[in-house]
């Protein structure tokens, strides 16, 4: 394949041969395999800030002087920013180039990831956020479209597999690496560890991508009803979800506006989208069997990807009292074991139908989750070894293939359009994922508390002899009154319950999980084999 070259008529171009020809000559150009690597590393750093922070809130919140809740800005500032980027890359990459549009965001993500380090307070932290996530937002649709773009398709799992690292495995191993640098160098470490990776990025995009010529004439067809409406209905649906929890949903006001906000924007976005003769975004690829699936199973691996990824640091940090580096020790094996699996999709590739490979994939995965299901106050760090194994060779099965079977047959010119919707959708869910599973988990733990305490009755001698046996000690242990000794043994018979009540929503949290992936299995069943190999073989 010929040197990488920029576009004048769509996202991006290569030079293909002829289907006869790229089999004579199946070698890709240093080039552009540069180009690929770079654009992944990219996508890694962005998809890696989000849980890297995360994993650093608190500490955070602390050294700005932000609240509890409204320290959660932090993270949703950069979340609304990156959905929103992510479906506008196709179009801004024609109008101003991908070696200017790429290259510009990929400096500002590293000047706005360093400046994060000395925001003073919760507002310059959120300005500061918003802008390292929508240029963070461009990296990770446009290495995709690199990769489906540039790569002959006999090539294209190598470069998927690549980045399958930036989706599976960043989101995997941010808290591990979150809280190493926050315990043992500061929070600002968070920020500064995107530094040196950034520049290897620059240097490589600099290289391998060609100049091409900004069509800024596209600036006046654009479908902007269509980029009005997106952005305020993603931004507006993002709040929704993030801060819907916290303020009791539908019982907030705030939350009703914002929720007829997201949903008259995205309706009449849709409708501009179906209507509009040069729409922002080909929805109608998802008429398409194997795209329309591809996103429905996408979608559900968001909810999984990052579900899980959420209720795990907060089951390990609220039952078993671990910080946060010890957390990630404990993520970091539902992420080491795709740095060996990953590289080797490809070849597997070769010698087994992806789809059968998406299947399986998928049931790992959901398998990991529901070995969660039976969750005792002594399920820590060794009883969630197999489990994150497993689920870590479940998604580096199953990324790849599924990328692959979903975006077969995309033509160029909708190359930009369908890595943006496949993109958006795996973060939407991951979204929608992490405010369903707060909401489960309150309602659950609210349940199995009341299914609890009824069986903790001074009526039953069990409660009797324990609250004896309580009082007993405290009594022995410094308080003299009895009757302040029998209360402090009440309130410890009532945490003891309230702790079981939450190990069972999270048990019961888990298992919603591995449904959500179910369907996502049942989805993929429906795949039709693409026309023409797929399968990969060694890099060069």
């Amino acid at each position: 394949m010929s040197s990488t070259v920029l576009a004048g008529e769509g996202p991006l171009r290569s030079a293909p041969a002829p289907a006869s020809s790229a089999a004579s000559h199946p070698e890709t150009s240093l080039k552009t395999w540069i180009a690929v690597i770079g654009s992944t590393l990219g996508a890694f750093m962005a998809v890696l800030n989000i849980q890297i922070v995360n994993a650093s809130l608190a500490d955070i919140q602390g050294a700005i002087g932000a609240g509890i809740d409204d320290g959660g800005w932090i993270s949703t500032a950069y979340l609304i920013a990156e959905i929103v980027a992510i479906p506008l890359s196709g179009w801004a990459a024609q109008v101003f180039s991908v070696r200017l549009y790429l290259l510009t965001n990929a400096v500002l993500f590293l000047i706005f990831s360093a400046a994060c380090a000395f925001a003073q307070n919760l507002g310059q932290m959120i300005v500061l956020r918003a802008i390292q996530g929508f240029s963070g937002g461009v990296l990770i649709p446009m290495a995709f479209t690199i990769i489906i773009t540039l790569l002959p398709r006999q090539r294209q799992p190598i470069g998927l597999a690549l980045f399958a690292l930036s989706a599976t495995f960043a989101p995997a191993i941010g808290p591990t690496i979150g809280g190493y640098l926050t315990d043992n160098w500061g929070w600002e470490y968070i920020f500064y560890v995107n530094l040196l990776p950034g520049a290897l990025m620059l240097t490589m995009l600099w290289f391998s991508l060609e100049r091409g010529q900004m069509r800024l004439s596209l600036l006046r067809q654009g479908d902007w009803p269509g980029i009005i409406t997106m952005a305020i209905g993603l931004g507006a649906l993002q709040t929704v979800l993030e801060e819907g929890n916290k303020d009791d949903w539908l019982g907030s006001p705030f939350i009703q506006r914002m929720s007829a906000i997201a949903a008259v924007a995205l309706g009449l976005f849709l409708w501009r989208e179906l209507t509009a003769k040069k729409p922002l975004l080909n929805l109608r690829l998802l008429l398409r069997r194997n795209f329309g699936f591809g996103m429905i199973a996408n979608f559900l691996l968001g909810i999984a990807l990052y579900g899980s990824v959420f209720i795990l640091p907060q089951y390990l940090s609220r039952i078993q009292g671990y910080n946060a580096e010890q957390i990630g020790g404990v993520l970091a094996w539902t992420g080491l074991p795709q740095l060996i699996l990953i590289p080797l999709v490809p070849k597997l590739m070769k010698r087994i139908d992806p789809r059968h490979m998406i299947v399986f994939g998928f049931a790992l995965f959901a398998l990991s989750n529901f070995l969660n299901t039976g969750m005792t106050p002594f399920y820590a760090a060794d009883q969630l070894l197999m489990p994150n194994i497993v689920r870590a060779i479940g998604q580096a099965l199953m990324f790849a293939p599924l990328s692959a079977v979903a975006t077969a047959g995309i033509e160029k010119e909708n190359a930009g359009s369908a890595s943006s919707l496949f993109n958006m959708m795996r973060n939407l869910g991951g979204a929608v994922g992490i405010a369903l599973l707060q909401t489960f988990l309150a309602k659950r733990e609210q349940y199995h508390s009341n299914v609890l305490t009824q069986s903790v009755s001074l009526f039953e001698e069990a409660t009797r002899e324990r609250l004896h046996k309580l009082t007993a000690y405290f009594l022995s242990h410094g308080v003299a009154d009895p009757a302040a000794a029998q209360h402090k043994a009440a309130i410890a018979i009532g945490a003891v319950v309230r702790k079981q009540a939450y190990i069972m929503a999270f048990s019961d949290a888990f298992y919603l999980l591995g449904v959500a992936l179910l369907v996502a299995l049942v989805s993929s069943l429906f795949f039709k084999k693409p026309s023409g190999a797929i399968g990969g073989g060694g890099a060069h």
